[in-house]
């Protein structure tokens, strides 16, 4: 009788585990046979910008190294949002990926009825760039050549500056709401409706300081229509020597871009690792590494895990930026 018993628990136990195993084994040769079908890669900004670039660049490496298409989608609208929940809320099966960068790292706070948690709800799965610094600006008929000058003059010209930015949230926005944080100045922020609009008002004396993306502004430097001031990143660029970084004049001051690619939490490990060594392949090739230079940034490989931990770091360092200033979305 006990005998018959043990068996029957042995029974019952081998039955219980036998779902599991079952997933265990179609997980496995679902990873060893991804991809079967297109894989689409979401995109929250419209088409032409360096996010959308570079999504082409690997989406064009990836369809070359698995034999299947790799599509862009540019799904652009709510300051990114609509195209990370569009990601997050997909099966995950490796399928739908997505563009992430820093936007998406200040929306997590920013914005604060999202119907996801970024750090939650997506599978990293491996950087592209990262370190990529913006440039702190100005006309050159602005008094002030340097970045001390510059604080200088603010503090004795209280409520004289104005900070232009892409909009409320921006990362020109939250690059300058640090940069008065940790030197006590303050400005007026003057959010418009894009990054054009915005230098254009620069060049034309209407306001006084931008932190802007580097690839935007750099034609306008070297033409001599913006005198930068300082990159916001901890050291200066080999390609750009002349501009002293931030930390020169601001210690600990660091603001940074970053890119890189998540799939949708739970999504097999052994699909996330084989989409890591593909990327990293392809940011390593000269002509993908040459293009991502060409765009004003160094290509960057890690791992999946490194790369979770920048996106929680990222989000957890403007989080802290985005309480302190009391910013609320338009």
């Amino acid at each position: 009788m006990r005998l018959r018993r043990r068996q029957f628990v042995d029974l019952a136990a081998r039955l219980a585990a036998f779902p599991v195993v079952s997933r265990f084994a179609a997980a496995q040769t679902a990873a060893l046979t991804y991809p079967t079908r297109p894989v689409r890669i979401i995109v929250g900004f419209g088409p032409g910008g360096a996010t959308d670039i570079v999504a082409r660049l690997l989406g064009q490496w990836l369809s070359e190294r698995f034999g299947r298409s790799f599509i862009v989608e540019n799904r652009a609208g709510a300051a990114s949002n609509l195209a990370t929940e569009a990601v997050v809320n997909s099966p995950p099966d490796g399928y739908t990926l997505l563009m992430i960068s820093t936007p998406q790292a200040i929306n997590a706070t920013l914005y604060e009825k999202l119907n996801f948690i970024l750090v939650r709800d997506v599978a990293p799965v491996a950087s592209t760039w990262r370190d990529a610094p913006a440039v702190m600006e100005v006309n050159p008929s602005f008094p002030a050549k340097t970045v001390g000058e510059f604080i200088a003059y603010a503090k004795a010209n209280p409520g004289r500056i104005n900070m232009a930015s892409a909009g409320i949230g921006s990362i020109n926005h939250i690059f300058g709401e640090l940069f008065m944080q940790r030197t006590g100045i303050e400005m007026l922020h003057v959010p418009y409706r894009g990054t054009a609009p915005a230098l254009a008002d620069l060049i034309g004396e209407q306001v006084q300081v931008i932190f802007d993306n580097l690839a935007s502004s750099i034609e306008y430097i070297r033409s001599g229509k913006l005198r930068p001031l300082a990159l916001t990143s901890a050291s200066r660029l080999a390609s750009l020597p002349d501009i002293p970084a931030m930390t020169e004049f601001v210690p600990g001051y660091e603001a940074t871009g970053w890119l890189g690619v998540v799939a949708p939490r739970n999504t097999p490990p052994e699909i996330i690792d084989k989409l890591n060594q593909e990327i990293n392949a392809g940011l390593a090739d000269p002509k993908m590494a040459a293009q991502i230079a060409g765009l004003g940034n160094i290509a960057f490989r890690s791992t999946p895990a490194e790369f979770g931990q920048l996106i929680a770091d990222e989000t957890g360092k403007w989080a802290k930026v985005i309480r302190a200033a009391n910013i609320k979305p338009e």
